[in-house]
């Protein structure tokens, strides 16, 4: 029976998906996964859904992790470990780590469930929400939990509309007038149109609720079928929409704004320029995202740190940020920032101009550098006068230039400079 004035995330476990490599973000995910690549100039792109769970009054999360997950799991350990057994929450760490067969690693998303059914168990969860760790944006679970039980669905599907484009890297869905899934299909070449709207598609958002015993079942199905590619999106996803009940939900239904979003934001960074543009928004006056919103918090690592600090002030040699985020723990001496977004422990130097930049922690730019339109992985040092942003052809000889005209640079590349 249900309770129908107790918050169903009460009896929910979060189960988020953070294995994925990332490849499209190049040198980025070399020595990290995807959702452990910083965003914003403190956080890392998995505390976006993480605090998602948080926010909704879920108390039991579990995160699975695969590819080169040292820094995933560091990060997950200095700044999730808050959650407390003698208050009924849980936060667990599952690496692959061949529980099931000593030669076998996740061999797709719903076989990172499958290999920790029994963990799961251990908890009782009556629901289960699983969840992509790469994404940014908000939303309340909990709405889409009472929908879940309200349908008596077997799956609930995030969804949103994207242009048929786009859609080519998601699940597509089609749906009827009152939002049942009647056709579903992972990553197709050419994307099938919504009726009425033939330059958009509805894309599945890698947000699923199930009740955890149908879970279960379903897993075990597919773990036992031959061929299947264990994957919630190519396998499990299309047999509950052709054998049983899945049901769409809307993320403009659940989505959280703060009092001057007037949108609905999700942003998959997946790629250079989409992690460039997404950073360099959060310095509009009035960004799409807001992480000013004390009502609806993005929980991370918070790092003991100095506060930022601006010195020099005398014309040509004025420590100064105009329309820029700078966190914790930065000098910007007697260089000038514009527009960028400057994370943890970066000094940028005298005489020095940065504009449009995303610099990770713990840069340092020396004097009279100038930097337009790039990304400085984290630790990287630039060397004195170094120009970057105003020659598209020698930039592209010596770092990673996106079609758009973004400049990723690593140690390693200006290491080859010397």
């Amino acid at each position: 029976m249900e309770r129908r004035n107790q918050p169903l995330a009460r009896d929910a476990m979060a189960y988020v998906l953070a294995g994925g490599r990332g490849s499209r973000l190049m040198e980025l995910t070399d020595v990290r996964a995807k959702p452990a690549v910083y965003f914003g100039g403190k956080a890392r792109i998995i505390d976006f859904a993480l605090s998602n769970a948080l926010n909704s009054g879920i108390r039991r999360i579990g995160v699975a992790t695969q590819y080169k997950a040292h820094s995933l799991i560091r990060h997950l350990q200095r700044g999730w470990n808050f959650l407390r057994t003698e208050r009924n929450e849980s936060f667990d760490i599952l690496p692959a780590s061949q529980r099931i067969s000593e030669t076998q690693w996740y061999d797709g998303t719903a076989d990172a469930v499958y290999q920790n059914i029994d963990i799961i168990e251990s908890y009782s969860p009556e629901y289960m929400v699983i969840l992509a760790g790469d994404h940014i944006y908000k939303m309340d679970y909990e709405l889409m939990l009472r929908q879940h039980v309200d349908s008596g669905a077997d799956v609930t599907v995030g969804c949103m509309e994207v242009t048929r484009d786009e859609a080519s890297g998601f699940g597509v869905m089609a749906v009827d007038a009152n939002g049942w899934i009647t056709d579903f299909v992972e990553k197709p070449a050419d994307p099938p149109a919504m009726p009425g709207k033939p330059d958009k598609s509805l894309a599945s958002l890698g947000i699923y609720v199930f009740h955890t015993k149908a879970l279960f079942d379903h897993l075990r199905r597919d773990a036992a079928t031959p061929g299947s590619s264990r994957d919630f999106g190519k396998d499990i996803i299309p047999w509950l929409v052709e054998n049983g009940k899945a049901i769409a939900h809307e993320f403009s239904a659940s989505c959280v704004r703060g009092a001057e979003e007037a949108q609905a934001y999700w942003r998959d960074v997946g790629t250079v320029d989409a992690y460039w543009e997404a950073n360099i928004d959060l310095t509009d006056v009035v960004p799409q995202l807001d992480l000013y919103d004390r009502s609806w918090p993005l929980w991370t690592y918070a790092e003991i740190n100095p506060p930022a600090k601006f010195v020099h002030d005398v014309e040509g040699r004025r420590g100064q940020a105009v329309q820029s985020l700078v966190a914790g723990d930065c000098i910007i001496s007697g260089g000038s920032v514009t527009r960028s977004l400057i994370s943890t422990g970066t000094r940028v130097h005298s005489w020095s101009r940065i504009d449009e930049a995303v610099v990770l922690p713990g840069c340092d730019i020396g004097q009279k550098a100038q930097l337009k339109k790039v990304i400085l992985d984290r630790g990287v040092r630039i060397p004195e006068g170094l120009v970057v942003g105003e020659d598209p052809v020698l930039d592209a000889q010596r770092f990673r230039r996106t079609d758009k005209g973004v400049c990723l640079i690593t140690q390693a590349m200006i290491d080859k400079l010397a």
